[in-house]
């Protein structure tokens, strides 16, 4: 079978699959990461899987992921949260980044800091996925809503800053869990001129926004060339370092584009750019992700993947209880602790980076795709289930800070 009949057959699977899984409340673009799952139980077509093409068309996935991460990074709005998102959001995801640590470092035996690296990236939150739940229930406008949304919108912060010191860290850490540093003295310059030119032509295209501003587009369209010029110039200098500076580059190209263009163009080019991420790219990217999964290990040890789960929900949840239980009351502290367990691209495009890069070995990786998927299943159940015994009902929307 060639590569582009079986990339017919899996957008088909992809499509239809994805429909049953919105009427759970589950992104269909995870219906990508199942068929990966089972591909990754028996693959007939590992010729195809394994081929250089199919995992370059991957690799642009996770890089159009990450662009758009920096391109969703809203200063603005950052700027407006208030100091109890600000505590909370930092007391939560940390105190998960700490228990999750605690975990991977004495049952999976990591080093220390390899194991704080990977919970805190396992510690993210998908707030994209919260936001129809929260709307079905008419929560949004609500200081329990409006809270959540306020970690969720933190939270991106928090993301940026793991993936550049994922970046920052992958050369003392590639090569496998407690090998020494095999570091090529030689490409430290390579590596620090790939830094500053990726910085310097960030600064210089923000400076140039009132230039551009003045170009008048006759469609939006005109825009999509110089967008994409902006994220493979990125990417290249990234890759020219032979490191992963290239996730760095495709993050930060991002950035650029959302502060680059004018603001009248910036909506419809948003609409371009998912459209482009998770309507051709992104989906092979999860498949890539669930291929790689180990099934035989998650059937043999089930318990760890019930181990993560378990403790990383419990930080959450005693993490929001703590935090927000005289601002919100315990059952809305609860409610916000079960939702901010939602995991989205984020999480999963930092644990394939440290898997691709020998930080994490196929056990742990599996067991944290596994986990990730089982919390796509059970957070919107279990909210659905909750909000309406627990009678949370709209109120009058009031600042939570």
């Amino acid at each position: 079978m060639s590569l582009t009949l079986f990339l017919g057959g899996i957008f088909l699977f992809i499509f239809v699959l994805g429909i049953i899984l919105e009427k759970v409340r589950i992104p269909w673009i995870f219906a990508a990461l199942i068929l990966g799952l089972g591909l990754a139980f028996n693959n007939p077509f590992s010729q195809i899987t394994d081929s250089q093409t199919f995992k370059f068309l991957a690799q642009l996935g996770m890089y159009f992921l990450l662009f758009l991460i920096g391109f969703e990074l809203n200063f603005s709005k950052i700027r407006k949260i208030g100091k109890f998102i600000i505590k909370a959001g930092f007391f939560i995801i940390f105190l998960e980044a700490i228990l999750g640590g605690l975990l991977i470092h004495y049952v999976f035996h990591y080093p220390w800091f390899v194991s704080a690296l990977i919970a805190l990236s396992f510690a993210t939150v998908g707030e994209a996925v919260l936001i129809p739940i929260l709307d079905e229930f008419k929560l949004i406008k609500t200081k329990l809503g409006q809270t959540i949304l306020g970690i969720g919108t933190f939270d991106d912060v928090i993301e940026v800053l793991v993936v550049i010191l994922v970046v920052v860290s992958l050369p003392f850490l590639a090569g496998g869990v407690g090998k020494e540093l095999g570091l090529d003295l030689g490409q430290i310059p390579i590596i620090l001129l790939s830094l500053v030119a990726l910085f310097i032509f960030s600064i210089g295209l923000i400076k140039l926004k009132p230039k551009i501003s003045r170009i008048k587009f006759l469609k939006v369209e005109a825009v999509f060339p110089l967008i994409l010029s902006i994220f493979f110039l990125f990417l290249g200098i990234g890759i020219s370092a032979e490191i992963a500076l290239a996730t760095l580059g495709a993050l930060l190209a991002g950035i650029v584009v959302k502060n680059f263009l004018p603001r009248e163009k910036i909506g419809a080019v948003e609409d371009q750019i998912k459209t482009v991420t998770y309507g051709l790219f992104g989906p092979i990217f999860f498949l890539w992700v669930g291929i790689d999964t180990d099934i035989n290990y998650l059937i043999t040890f089930p318990i760890l993947i019930l181990l993560v789960i378990v403790v990383a929900k419990s930080a959450k949840i005693l993490g929001s209880y703590l935090i927000g239980r005289k601002e919100l009351g315990t059952k809305p502290s609860i409610i916000m602790g079960i939702a901010l367990g939602v995991r989205f691209s984020t999480s999963i495009v930092i644990i394939k980076l440290l898997f691709e890069n020998g930080v994490m070995e196929k056990g742990l990786y599996s067991v944290l795709i596994g986990s990730t998927i089982a919390f796509k299943f059970i957070i919107p159940l279990l909210l659905s289930y909750l909000i309406p015994k627990w009678k949370i009902a709209p109120g009058k929307l009031s600042k939570p800070y």
